[in-house]
């Protein structure tokens, strides 16, 4: 079966294999993937069909010549001559390998993996108190149920599970005790402005720096993004003189 296939004829249009396939993709694939049967794709035929007598009959009454047509139309039409021209500005700009690594050389920490942890707490106002919840702890009550117990913030529902973090997500005073205890290990009460943090590290995750082949997509996307930018903003800059501008 050939792209050029008729599926349908409506009112001497036809409609193609090919037509249905470009109807699929333009779908997006998440979409298209509900009608891959051959009963989907009956569906989509017969959906297409019923689009064009709709057309037709938009025809017929003259939707065309109406006003809010006509706007609706030339918005439409000024939207996508302003994405083609875009298009078309920075059309065949690439990126050259040596001026990707250079990039990577000079951006190295913004593709770098920080060091991050992830911690659990036990949030209490008094450290009196927190220093009686950690002699429980130390006489064996499991952590997750003491913070069940005793946590006045909302992680207990999860056993004081905060998660992963890296480095300036949490108060100064957490950030420090944290990052310098050991997996597994408790601390002693940490006070910050909210109270007194009971803390347990659960997991540690070194910093690490990749090497350029293995970020080489992502120095690519913003290589071009930075050229296509700077190609854009030398044009507008000559439009500017070309074309009077007010801005208020």
């Amino acid at each position: 079966m050939t792209d050029q296939q008729l599926v349908a004829v409506v009112n001497g249009k036809e409609i193609s294999r090919g037509d249905v396939l470009k109807f699929l993709n333009d779908m997006g694939p998440q979409v298209a993937m509900q009608f891959q049967s051959p009963e989907g794709i009956k569906r989509v035929i017969e959906e297409m069909v019923n689009q064009e007598l709709l057309y037709l009959d938009a025809i017929d009454q003259n939707m065309n010549q109406e006003p809010e047509f006509k706007e609706t139309l030339e918005a439409t039409e000024k939207n996508l001559l302003k994405g083609y021209a875009f298009s078309k500005l920075v059309e065949g700009i690439d990126a050259q390998e040596e001026e990707m690594k250079e990039f990577f050389q000079e951006n190295k920490a913004a593709f770098s993996q920080p060091e991050t942890l992830k911690a659990s707490h036990i949030l209490v106002e008094e450290e009196d108190k927190a220093k009686e919840i950690i002699q429980e702890l130390n006489d064996g009550l499991a952590f997750e149920e003491a913070a069940a117990n005793y946590s006045s913030c909302p992680s207990k529902e999860a056993g004081g599970a905060l998660g992963e973090f890296g480095r300036g997500q949490m108060v100064p005073e957490f950030e420090e005790a944290a990052f310098n205890m050991e997996i597994g290990t408790v601390s002693e009460p940490v006070k910050t402005q909210f109270g007194y943090h009971i803390i347990r590290v659960d997991a540690k995750n070194q910093a690490d720096e990749p090497d350029f082949e293995e970020v080489k997509d992502q120095v690519q996307q913003q290589v071009l993004a930075r050229k296509q930018e700077e190609k854009y903003q030398n044009k507008i800059s000559g439009l500017k003189v070309k074309y009077p501008v007010e801005i208020y």
